[in-house]
């Protein structure tokens, strides 16, 4: 959950959905592991954190692990932590650079089992339990599934929501997770937790769950298919004939996103009068090295480095896309072997290309107000927030054909009064370079570039119409039972 922990967009739909939500009527509570990064960033933000003197007991492998239950609240929400210094007192959230923690099942086993139990010691019945990705499988199997939770009667009405950010990671894990969470071994097998000789938490949280939710229509479509369904498409497939299925886009907080009143921009702007994006911009290529002169297109990637994001076709093609006329900033972090890489071909290109390895909030938002173009060549995208983003800072998306970012970007070539960004369809360097070249000799038009930025900025991605529709679905449920 942004600000308090954060690896991937997940963080960005915590952050700001329950907010959201509480402005429209509903009464959300959030329940995070209290992580080391929580507890430093509760420091940082002088956030105060109030502990409730109340434990929960969740049985693993017939012994008890006790958590203690603390409360803050993030800009109006109320938020619970589960303490347990053994599970969540390490540097890391889920993985570290060598892998995986060994005993991620668990540590979000207990996170599971322990947000029903808070639940209960806190007397806080819920209409609506909205479970977010593999971490939080346990909570609709064990409701379904578990001794002593499938017949609750505390949780006789709830209902499980569960969202899918990125199917790709699945939870998985040995046969013996069974028996450490009271679980029966009938349930192992391909019609219920058995995936290839092992317990899959997200196809379980699939499969007992009352609604399956992903972070766009396109998404949702998507993970029905061989391509990029991870071995559960069939699954899916049935979750959606049952309709059981929807894909709701994700939004952005125009709020913090916004170039009016960015406090980390040299100068600010709107669709009105874009002279002070062009002053970012000027900021920006002079703090990078690159020369000031503006008639050279600026293409900016904000990113984390991997397989999925399609920095190998970047890296690739990088000299083509220089030669086409261009400049190109990446800002990220990630795979190894990518940053290592990133940082040596950055030396052989100190005047067009710059890499900057990490993550810094105040560098990626002068880079999304100074870039003219932000591409995003995404193997699959589930959504995505850095076209949102840039779209409205003004940086015209070029984009690969999938996910949400097919939901979000309409092609110049397309239609030119709608049009907000630039798609290339094959997962090749050919087609985006010819995309890119598309863009590059759009932005050597200067009215219809500077009408295709006024028309990007225009773009309304908040999370207000998203929440709207969470809400449809939670009533039409919660009416249901």
């Amino acid at each position: 959950m942004e600000p308090l922990a954060k690896t991937g967009g997940l963080a960005d739909v915590i952050g700001v959905l329950p907010k959201k939500l509480n402005e429209i009527g509903c009464e959300v509570r959030v329940i995070l592991p209290y992580y080391k990064e929580v507890r430093n960033n509760l420091k940082r933000l002088k956030l105060k954190v109030r502990d409730l003197n109340r434990d929960v007991i969740v049985t693993i492998d017939w012994l008890p692990y006790k958590g203690r239950i603390k409360e803050t609240t993030v800009e109006g929400v109320k938020v619970y932590l589960l303490a347990n210094d053994n599970f969540y007192d390490r540097d890391h959230l889920y993985t570290t650079p060598h892998g995986d923690y060994r005993d991620n099942d668990l540590r979000f086993g207990f996170f599971s089992i322990g947000a029903l139990e808070i639940a209960k010691a806190l007397n806080f019945r819920p209409d609506i339990i909205h479970c977010n990705d593999w971490q939080t499988g346990l909570v609709p199997i064990a409701l379904r599934w578990k001794r002593h939770y499938n017949n609750d009667l505390f949780f006789k009405k709830s209902k499980t929501v569960f969202t899918i950010h990125n199917i790709s990671y699945q939870g998985l894990f040995g046969k013996d997770l069974l028996d450490k969470f009271g679980l029966s071994h009938s349930l192992f097998n391909p019609e219920q937790l058995e995936f290839y000789g092992r317990v899959n938490l997200l196809k379980g949280g699939i499969l007992t769950s009352d609604l399956v939710t992903t972070v766009s229509p396109t998404y949702a479509h998507e993970i029905q298919t061989k391509e990029y369904g991870y071995g559960l498409d069939g699954v899916l497939r049935a979750v959606a004939r049952s309709g059981r299925l929807a894909g709701i886009l994700n939004g952005i907080d125009n709020e913090d996103w916004n170039p009016g009143t960015d406090k980390a921009l040299y100068a600010h702007y709107d669709p009105r009068s874009l002279e002070g994006k062009y002053e970012n911009k000027a900021r920006l290529k002079n703090l990078l090295g690159f020369n000031t002169n503006g008639h050279v297109p600026l293409i900016g990637v904000i990113s984390r480095l991997a397989h999925q994001k399609g920095i190998d076709l970047i890296v690739r093609a990088l000299h083509r896309i220089l030669d086409l006329g261009a400049e190109l900033v990446i800002l990220g972090t990630g795979d190894k072997g990518y940053e290592r890489l990133l940082k040596q071909v950055s030396d052989d290109y100190v005047d067009n290309f710059r890499a900057i390895i990490g993550y810094n909030e105040a560098k990626a938002r002068r880079i999304y107000a100074g870039s003219d173009m932000f591409l995003m060549p995404s193997r699959f995208e589930p959504c995505g927030l850095g076209q949102l983003i840039a779209l409205r800072y003004g940086a015209i998306p070029v984009v690969r054909a999938t996910g949400g970012l097919l939901d979000t970007i309409i092609d110049y070539d397309e239609s030119r009064d709608n049009a907000n960004g630039f798609i290339f369809d094959h997962f090749s360097e050919q087609s985006m370079l010819n995309t890119i070249e598309r863009a590059i000799t759009a932005y050597h038009d200067p009215p219809e570039w500077k009408r295709l930025v006024k028309n990007a900025m225009a773009q309304d991605f908040s999370w207000k119409r998203s929440s709207r529709e969470y809400l449809d679905y939670y009533k039409t449920l919660f009416a249901g039972g």
